[in-house]
């Protein structure tokens, strides 16, 4: 029987557990789906996610891949996989993909969502959202959120310490607020998020808000060679507040995508480990796409 690659979409409520990302010991959210996995399968099955959440983080839409010898189709192997997953883990969908598709490689873009209630949140709320007891100035923040859209040197806003081992820069495509009633959302697009990078912006908006601070107060922390200590660059929203909304892919017939696979085979072939791999995202900004190769170590 040969294998096959299947692709799934999850949701989670990321409290119970210290992130997605296999941890030792096990615990994670990415080694619970992979035990119920080995069972369905009778061995080990490893998956790869299109990206990492931190402990307490959620997912609406999280992307992962995996390669198995499955042959009852996407909805019988949909439904063994929902038997004996935690109510805290939801796979949405199933499909077979391409044997060259990748859900980490593959990811051009990110959405995050972070829920804000105006005063206290009810009991069954109160876990995914973040009860803010200040009146909050909007005008400010969206003064603030126009300064950090684009592409900018995120290095002030990331927790990571020493020396970075790939590029700061980003492009945070899209930087919302809405609000209805007391509940406030705050919506980030971008190629990639650092490690805390918008739960630390997001938190530093909000504190324009309450400080008085202007735009060009949060821009100067955008600016190349800043690097704020996590003082300065302010603390990070609470957990139970922040969501991962989405990952955006290329379409599998768009051009871009395939010279983005090609880009990346080119240089595995060339001597890059995997590990070393470059990760290929498609930017697609005011009409035109571009090709943006990074490199992580």
């Amino acid at each position: 029987m040969s294998l096959a690659r299947w692709k799934c979409v999850c949701a989670y409520d990321g409290g119970p557990f210290p992130g997605w990302q296999s941890q030792h010991g096990g615990g994670a959210i990415q080694d619970v789906i992979e035990a119920r996995l080995a069972k369905i399968f009778g061995q080990p099955v490893r998956i790869h996610g299109s990206g990492r959440t931190d402990s307490g983080v959620h997912a609406l839409g999280q992307v992962f891949h995996f390669d198995g010898a499955w042959t009852h189709g996407p909805e019988k192997l949909l439904a063994a996989l929902k038997v004996g997953l935690p109510p805290t883990i939801q796979i949405k969908s199933a499909q077979r993909v391409a044997a060259d598709f990748h859900a980490r490689f593959q990811a051009t873009g990110k959405r995050y969502e972070y829920r804000i209630t105006l005063g206290d949140a009810d009991p069954f709320t109160r876990p995914f959202t973040w009860p803010v007891f200040k009146p909050l100035d909007f005008k400010a923040m969206a003064l603030a959120a126009a300064a950090l859209r684009g592409e900018h040197d995120f290095r002030a806003f990331t927790a990571l310490n020493g020396t970075e081992r790939e590029t700061t820069v980003r492009d945070l495509r899209r930087l919302d607020l809405s609000r209805r009633g007391r509940q406030v959302k705050i919506t980030a697009e971008a190629d990639g998020f650092l490690y805390k990078m918008m739960r630390r912006a997001g938190d530093r908006g909000r504190g324009e808000a309450h400080t008085g601070a202007g735009a060009g107060d949060i821009g100067f922390a955008t600016t190349p060679g800043v690097r704020a200590d996590g003082a300065a660059a302010g603390p990070v929203f609470g957990e139970g507040v922040l969501f991962l909304r989405w990952m955006r892919r290329p379409s599998l017939g768009c051009a871009v995508f395939r010279t983005c696979c090609f880009r990346r085979c080119a240089c595995i072939a060339k001597g890059w480990s995997k590990a070393a791999a470059f990760s290929i995202s498609v930017r697609v900004a005011r009409g035109r796409s571009s090709l943006c190769a990074r490199r992580i170590a």
